[in-house]
């Protein structure tokens, strides 16, 4: 066998191994396009809806206390589909509502039905629905939220930045909105709220 055909052979079984440097760019260039598309809210955009304040969705738990009557009170976890069972009363629609709406709706329902005179009713979040962070962490997952939960200290307990994160923004995905956002880090901290999914992605040096 000739220099020429032993290099020739050579070639082709490398290259069934190695991509060419084309299909690696454009793998590179297909995953930066991934994202690239999502409009990008300020961190002050993204707070203004949490200070409107707790609207509760599927997978909360809350504790619904009716006065002199511990019979109805108890921890009550909200379905998936966002529909609230209590003891007495028919199943009622609880996501999208604050706990003052979902107490006052509760007391017309005991009202209406007799079962109660003159019912009072409170309702706290006892367990709030947790929030995921995927991406470039060292541990993405699942968490349980805590309030006034901030970003950093939401990739804190994901152990942290990977070495290859993107550290000045993430994509941010909250329950209500149509699609994720590009939100860019500064000095004011991003608030998370139950349910948010955070994405930090790959930087491109």
């Amino acid at each position: 066998m000739n220099d020429a055909s032993f290099r020739k052979i050579a070639f082709l079984a490398v290259s069934r191994f190695v991509p060419p440097l084309s299909a690696i760019g454009a793998g590179l260039l297909l995953a930066s396009c991934a994202t690239s598309d999502l409009p990008r809210v300020s961190v002050a955009d993204a707070n203004a809806g949490l200070v409107q304040g707790y609207r509760i969705a599927g997978g909360d738990k809350l504790k619904v206390t009716v006065f002199d009557e511990p019979t109805l009170t108890g921890e009550f976890s909200v379905g998936l589909d966002g529909s609230l069972s209590l003891p007495l009363i028919n199943a009622m629609q609880a996501s999208g509502q604050t706990p003052g709406e979902l107490s006052a709706k509760i007391t017309s329902a005991l009202a209406a039905g007799g079962y109660v005179l003159s019912p009072r009713v409170s309702v706290e979040v006892a367990q709030h629905r947790p929030f995921y962070i995927l991406g470039e962490v060292n541990a993405p997952g699942e968490y349980p939220y805590i309030g006034d939960l901030t970003v950093e200290q939401a990739i804190a307990k994901a152990q942290g930045y990977s070495a290859r994160a993107n550290k000045s923004e993430v994509v941010l995905r909250r329950q209500g909105w149509a699609e994720g956002r590009k939100v860019r880090l500064g000095s004011t901290p991003l608030l998370i709220a139950p349910g948010d999914t955070i994405t930090v992605q790959e930087a491109f040096f």
